[in-house]
């Protein structure tokens, strides 16, 4: 089933058209009446002439036939006082015909002037109202354009704005960038400080263990040379050398003879003691042997 195609049709606009045409064909209608009835006055005027002209022939007649001394002449009064009479009733339906007439091409001459009069102001208001409305309508489109402008003008100051604090930020989020690379450079250079200061120690502490090792060695070494005479002194004054007392400090004093400072004073002081348990503090907090047994 096909479709159908509707038209929109607009009925106010239609039937203002009709109105107008309306208004058009009844103008001309009230000219046109008023030309008849102006005619028709005129037609009426003509017959009421040619009645007046009947009467006053009538009457003329009767005056001639009253004047007459005949036998016969008072019928012809009587027929000439009836003609008389129906020509005056004729002269005056004639007369009131025109004043009717006249009474009415004036109401249709009032009509069409007071239509046209009506016309004239209702196209006068028509004209006001579409003056007002056009101006109406300028005024909005005035308004309308500088609502434009002024949005236009806001959105610019928007866009400005935002361009302005998105250059803001990126001037911080780089100032940002750059103070986090100059901390990281300087927690780097830190951590390189202290590296090298962790190093230069290490070494130094390392050097300090290789100085001490090898005094601690070049001490070992003296002791070592020294130890033979030790023995001998021993051997010479072993029964000196039985005192508990004495074998008591020397055990108590060995875990003490650690450090290399100990083991240089213990050995510088075993050949002034002379005592059995004197070349023991050189080893180590290792406990000496009893001299006066290898004396015997």
């Amino acid at each position: 089933m096909a479709a159908r195609k509707q038209t929109a049709v607009n009925t106010v606009a239609s039937l203002e058209q009709q109105l107008a045409q309306l208004k058009t064909q009844l103008s001309k209608a009230r000219a046109a009446q008023a030309a008849d009835a102006v005619k028709a006055v005129a037609g009426l005027v003509k017959d009421a002439a040619k009645a007046a002209a009947a009467l006053k022939a009538a009457q003329s007649k009767l005056t001639a036939a009253a004047k007459k001394k005949t036998p016969g002449s008072a019928k012809q009064v009587a027929a000439a006082k009836a003609a008389v009479a129906a020509a005056k009733k004729d002269a005056a339906a004639a007369k009131a015909a025109v004043a009717s007439a006249k009474k009415a091409a004036a109401a249709a001459k009032a009509a069409a002037k007071l239509a046209a009069a009506h016309d004239k102001a209702v196209a006068k208001a028509e004209a006001a109202v579409a003056k007002r409305l056009k101006a109406s309508s300028k005024k909005a489109a005035v308004k309308a354009k500088a609502a434009e402008k002024k949005a236009a003008a806001k959105a610019k100051l928007a866009a400005k704005k935002a361009a302005a604090k998105a250059k803001l930020a990126a001037k911080k989020q780089a100032a940002k960038a750059k103070a986090a690379a100059k901390k990281a450079a300087l927690k780097k250079k830190i951590a390189d400080r202290k590296a090298a200061l962790k190093a230069k120690a290490a070494a130094k502490k390392a050097a300090a263990k290789a100085k001490a090792a090898a005094k601690k060695q070049a001490a070992k070494a003296k002791v070592a040379a020294k130890k033979p005479a030790a023995k001998k002194a021993v051997a010479k004054k072993a029964p000196a050398a039985k005192k508990p007392a004495a074998k008591k400090a020397v055990a108590k004093k060995a875990p003490a003879a650690k450090k290399p400072a100990a083991k240089k004073a213990v050995a510088k002081k075993a050949p002034a003691a002379k005592k059995p348990a004197a070349s023991a503090p050189a080893k180590r907090g290792r406990k000496p042997k009893a001299a006066a047994p290898t004396a015997a």
